[in-house]
């Protein structure tokens, strides 16, 4: 029978910080992850909320959640820089972000949709906005092996869907709207969905979602749009916000919280198991994940600090992180 370990850490100097680490699993000693600055961002209001790769190049991009400005940091570069600027296309909000395989940039608008845009260059391609009146959230999104898109909506129980021909109409019609293909609400808690982070199984065949009050993974299949709550084992993803799923093991970030978790998900995806959970302030309310080359790229949004989810004054620069050993 499996136990777990905690452990706390100090941690001296300007940025000291209480950390506790969780491994789940046979008594053994846990090895404290390592924090460090991957690149800083140009912006003292930037409160940074998603980050894509592009697979290409290695690049990588990060959308501000207050300006709607998007960054690049070029592969290796200590420091982004403004690759779209604020309130480019008429977008005060950059959330969500994405490259697919055909060397697209797709920046989601939460109050909006999401805008479409061909590297390397800055040519916008389409806009798909946020079908019927009402409430929206657009929030997160993940790309299939096929080049099908889904989004989440924090305000509706749905997942989006933007298939290849679908942004080939947008394309050429100059708009679209999206396809709210997925229906949640029969999973729908007492503590309300809140949908946010979105990853897709290399098949395609299933979605993974993250429902940030309640805690819960949801997952949905692209083909029947079945949807099911994930047993998980050894704790909850309350305040889960982005993912990340690599060969059968899903990080997620837990922003309010500063808390990074490592799950293994059963092979059929019914059930997930906590491997690790590691929190530390020095993560700085962390809104989203990256994996790249056995580490973790981590968003520091920074939100409480005079962003959404509070007042105050942030520490500059802004920066995304390596987290090492999750």
């Amino acid at each position: 029978m499996s136990r777990s370990i905690h452990r706390r850490t100090f941690l001296t100097g300007t940025a000291a910080a209480a950390l506790a680490v969780t491994v789940a699993g046979p008594a053994r000693a846990a090895t404290a992850p390592r924090i460090s600055t991957a690149f800083t961002l140009p912006d003292d209001r930037a409160y940074p909320e998603g980050i894509a790769l592009d697979p290409r190049t290695g690049d990588a991009y990060v959308g501000s959640y207050t300006t709607g400005a998007v960054y690049r940091a070029a592969r290796g570069s200590r420091a982004a820089e403004v690759f779209l600027a604020a309130g480019a296309d008429g977008r005060t909000t950059a959330n969500g972000l994405e490259v697919d395989r055909a060397g697209r940039l797709w920046v989601i608008d939460s109050t909006a949709g999401v805008d479409v845009y061909e590297l390397p260059g800055r040519t916008p391609l389409a806009r798909l906005t946020v079908p019927g009146g009402g409430p929206s959230f657009v929030n997160d999104l993940a790309i299939g092996p096929d080049g099908t898109a889904y989004l989440t909506d924090s305000s509706r129980p749905v997942v989006y869907r933007v298939t290849p021909a679908d942004l080939a109409r947008a394309r050429n019609g100059g708009g679209a709207t999206l396809d709210a293909a997925y229906d949640l609400s029969p999973v729908a808690d007492p503590d309300g969905l809140f949908l946010n982070g979105i990853v897709v199984d290399p098949s395609g065949r299933h979605l993974f979602v993250v429902g940030m009050t309640g805690g819960g993974l949801y997952r949905v299949d692209t083909a029947s749009g079945a949807v099911r709550q994930v047993a998980l084992h050894g704790g909850d993803l309350t305040h889960g916000d982005g993912l990340e799923l690599v060969h059968g093991t899903l990080w997620a970030a837990q922003n309010a919280v500063n808390t990074l978790s490592r799950w293994r998900l059963a092979r059929d995806g019914a059930s997930a198991r906590l491997e690790r959970r590691f929190t530390d302030s020095a993560l700085q309310v962390p809104t989203t994940l990256a994996r790249v080359h056995g580490r973790l790229l981590v968003v520091r949004s920074q939100f409480d600090k005079g962003g959404p989810m509070g007042p105050g004054v942030p520490e500059e620069p802004f920066t995304v992180a390596w987290v090492d050993g999750i």
